[in-house]
């Protein structure tokens, strides 16, 4: 007797272990699921690597992305941007099905992603002329108070009309940013598609001790 009810209480923590273990996979699979499924509609994070936004935002800092800013409004003037950058930045690199996909579940990696400001929107005239060179969109000079110190508004003149449902961007760092300017001559012209931004850079939400709104 002494030896079935042995068994048959190690047969029971068996099956105790066996449910917690499954109970413990299954919160590991929701968690992450609804972790990919936040970040894909709600709020996205991105890291800077490099020194094109400086000062506004800076290398080894990550930023908090709202997915949700553009469903009823496009980007606007001022307005930080997270965008990928194939067909535009990228000018010869494609996005598939599966790319897009990924992407959108914040699977893909952030090798094909950017941040810049938005300059001028579609329909607008953006111009850079003159040896003080500064912008302005539709006529009407634009205050840069964003830009690094020391830095002109851009080291080159030009002036072009940005299409409908495309985005002049460029970095507040003039003197060390590759953005629309850089791409004047190729395809796309340095415009982004209003359909390739991922989301507005909302706040710096890492590290905490540099946690900021980005304006």
């Amino acid at each position: 007797m002494n030896q079935i009810a042995r068994s048959e209480r190690a047969m029971v923590k068996r099956r105790a272990f066996s449910w917690v273990w499954r109970f413990a996979v299954l919160a590991i699979i929701l968690g992450l699921l609804s972790t990919i499924i936040f970040r894909a509609t709600v709020i996205d994070l991105y890291h800077i690597d490099s020194n094109s936004m400086q000062p506004t935002l800076n290398p080894g800092q990550s930023i908090a992305v709202d997915r949700r800013a553009y469903r009823d409004a496009p980007p606007q003037r001022g307005d930080v941007i997270v965008f990928d950058g194939r067909g535009s930045f990228l000018p010869y690199a494609r996005a598939g099905f599966a790319d897009d996909l990924l992407g959108a579940f914040s699977l893909a990696g952030t090798g094909s992603k950017y941040v810049k400001r938005v300059i001028g929107i579609g329909g607008d005239t953006v111009e850079c002329k003159g040896s003080n060179c500064q912008i302005t969109v539709n006529g009407q000079p634009i205050s840069e108070p964003y830009i690094f110190a020391g830095n002109a508004p851009s080291d080159q003149e030009f002036s072009v009309k940005v299409p409908e449902g495309r985005l002049w961007v460029m970095g507040d760092h003039r003197s060390a940013s590759k953005d629309s300017r850089s791409l004047l001559g190729a395809s796309g012209g340095g415009m982004i598609s209003v359909d390739r931004v991922t989301g507005k850079a909302t706040s710096i939400a890492w590290p905490l001790s540099q946690k900021a709104a980005i304006n």
